[in-house]
């Protein structure tokens, strides 16, 4: 396919759109994606933009095909991906409304199809830091100029969905420091290693996830609520995001390609 785009973006819970030119429809090897791929322009980058579920929000987070997503932004010619998502907080210094750029995740979900790599060569990809560190800095500094209260680091718990965390679970995965809680940055984040674009996160958090121990009045998550805080916030996300694509260099400063030169076995 003609190079179309070369920074993509995947919408989150309340975020699923973003003003184009241009809306086409792609079929990849592994099925269709979510919806249709907006084409945009945006500080003179060539932008494709996917809701990943859906415009009308049709897909539960373990029903979405992140590999034909991912295929498809590949197939456009896109070599940077950034993830937006609506997120829980796990800690008590996160806060509702702040911005977490994500540098791990821990992995909860069971049965998503993860890997471009069935066989027959058997291929091992490094996931140690599995976000691009320039992206990540460059999303950072946005942030600070805008003025978003954003933190530089977190770990992501990705939970399979589509229920939110019994109280049991949400103080466990506290009790092991880490931040946040999300649906869908698993597989999203090593399918887009596995075809070498680099990839970060923005973890907008809506809510505390079962509530704050020890503060009643703070009740557990609602999809009502994810949605209305998000909604709320999407204003500063749009500019956050219009501010980081107009800063990403044309040519990449880190080694999120990497893989594709090694870690095959015979």
């Amino acid at each position: 396919m003609e190079k179309r785009a070369d920074i993509g973006v995947f919408g989150g819970s309340g975020f699923y759109r973003m003003e184009g030119v241009e809306e086409i429809k792609i079929d990849t090897p592994f099925g269709a994606p979510s919806d249709k791929i907006t084409l945009t322009t945006i500080g003179g980058k060539r932008v494709a933009f996917l809701p990943r579920h859906g415009k009308e929000h049709q897909l539960p987070p373990h029903m979405i095909n992140f590999r034909a997503n991912l295929w498809a932004m590949k197939e456009l010619g896109v070599t940077r991906v950034i993830g937006p998502c609506a997120a829980g907080s796990l800690q008590p210094h996160i806060k509702p409304g702040d911005f977490v750029i994500c540098d791990q995740f821990v992995d909860r979900t069971r049965g998503r199809k993860d890997t471009f790599y069935d066989g027959p060569i058997t291929t091992h990809i490094s996931t140690a830091d599995p976000y691009c560190p320039e992206l990540r800095e460059l999303a950072i500094r946005e942030a600070r100029k805008l003025g978003i209260t954003v933190h530089e680091t977190g770990t992501v718990v990705v939970i399979q969905g589509p229920r939110f965390s019994t109280r049991a679970e949400s103080k466990w995965f506290s009790s092991h420091g880490w931040e946040v809680i999300n649906m869908t940055q698993y597989p999203e984040c090593v399918l887009a290693r596995e075809l070498g674009m680099c990839y970060v996160n923005i973890s907008l958090i809506t809510d505390y996830d079962v509530g704050l121990e020890g503060n009643p009045d703070i009740a557990p998550v609602t999809h009502e609520q994810v949605i209305e805080v998000f909604k709320q916030n999407n204003d500063k996300l749009r500019t956050l995001l219009h501010g980081l694509i107009a800063a990403i260099p044309d040519e990449p400063g880190c080694n999120c390609y990497r893989h594709l030169l090694d870690g095959r076995l015979n």
